[in-house]
């Protein structure tokens, strides 16, 4: 079985790719930017070079897109460009060459406005059924390329699987009151405990959906580390989540000091996974406990994979006032 896999030079696509073919398994990258992993330079938007490209390929894994950190930098009909009309060209080439399975990387972003409780709320429990509602033009056109990709597994029959993937980039927060209050490390631990996971957990989730999609056919799933918190403590994350994380890793305060390491004061949604461990068979390794084992051994709580892959930014310059713009 030889694998597409689109965005080969992006964060996920390199990591995918490193993965397969230290496996042995045959598979093609291609991205709009040459690469060590990328077979073929050219744009998902011409559908001429997607289907040259799908010609013996059984599987394709779509990564490739306009990302959250484009939004200042791009336009609208860019994002369409890209994230609508080249997933549907990879799509059409896809189910007219017999492909066995597609898989899509899609973004919790598309839950959007659901994600920000008012003032004195519960912290959100997010599941795949919570209804999305997209706040940026980012979100919007991943979930019309979940719809589109939907549409063929209906129309068409091709077997396709969506993961909504939370955080698993390295790079700093666009936030500047994020980037002051919190060490990188810091600030990417706590969030493990409800809103992120380590790329080595995203690649295990990808491939998982490759060999599952065509007994599964259609589904969406969350993936994101399993978190420690139950429906029960939406309250309580949202009054005092540090107090909760405590009670719940009672070393936890200890470990953190020794770092000069802080909790977040509260926490406002909780990504469930429940879904993709038991339709899938994903079990996630790199979660908060991770995280605590990893400072009393004094060890990088980071995947071997996520360090080769590292750092590689959203733009090809860079800006005085953050790893990114953001629009306002």
């Amino acid at each position: 079985m030889t694998i597409l896999v689109t965005g080969s030079t992006g964060h996920l696509g390199e990591a995918i790719l490193r993965t397969l073919r230290g496996c042995g398994s045959l598979a093609r990258g291609v991205d709009l930017k040459p690469s060590p992993l990328t077979d073929a330079v050219g744009s998902i938007v011409d559908p001429d070079f997607v289907r040259r490209q799908m010609e013996g390929i059984s599987a394709v894994i779509h990564t490739a897109t306009l990302h959250k950190p484009h939004v200042a930098t791009h336009s609208k009909q860019d994002f369409v460009d890209t994230n609508v009309t080249g997933t549907l060209n990879l799509l059409e080439a896809a189910a007219a060459a017999g492909v066995r399975s597609f898989v899509f990387t899609s973004t919790t972003s598309a839950f959007g406005s659901q994600l920000r409780p008012e003032a004195g709320q519960a912290a959100v429990w997010v599941t795949e059924d919570l209804p999305p509602v997209p706040k940026n033009i980012y979100g919007t056109t991943k979930l019309m390329a979940e719809n589109l990709c939907e549409l063929f597994f209906r129309e068409r029959g091709l077997p396709v699987v969506v993961l909504r993937t939370s955080r698993f980039f390295p790079e700093d927060d666009d936030d500047p009151a994020m980037r002051s209050a919190y060490p990188l490390d810091n600030a990417q631990a706590n969030e493990l405990l409800y809103r992120r996971l380590d790329i080595a957990d995203v690649v295990g989730a990808h491939l998982l959906a490759v060999e599952r999609a065509p007994k599964i056919g259609f589904a969406r799933y969350i993936v994101s580390a399993t978190s420690p918190f139950e429906e029960h403590h939406l309250g309580a994350l949202a009054r005092d989540a540090a107090a909760l994380v405590r009670a719940l890793y009672p070393d936890c305060e200890n470990l953190y000091a020794a770092r000069g390491w802080r909790l977040f004061p509260q926490i406002d949604r909780v990504y469930v996974n429940e879904r993709a461990r038991r339709e899938l068979g994903w079990r996630p390794e790199f979660d908060f406990a991770h995280v605590l084992r990893s400072l009393r051994d004094g060890r990088d709580f980071r995947s071997a994979l996520a360090r080769e892959v590292g750092s590689k930014g959203y733009h090809d310059v860079a800006f005085d006032d953050g790893p990114y713009p953001v629009a306002s």
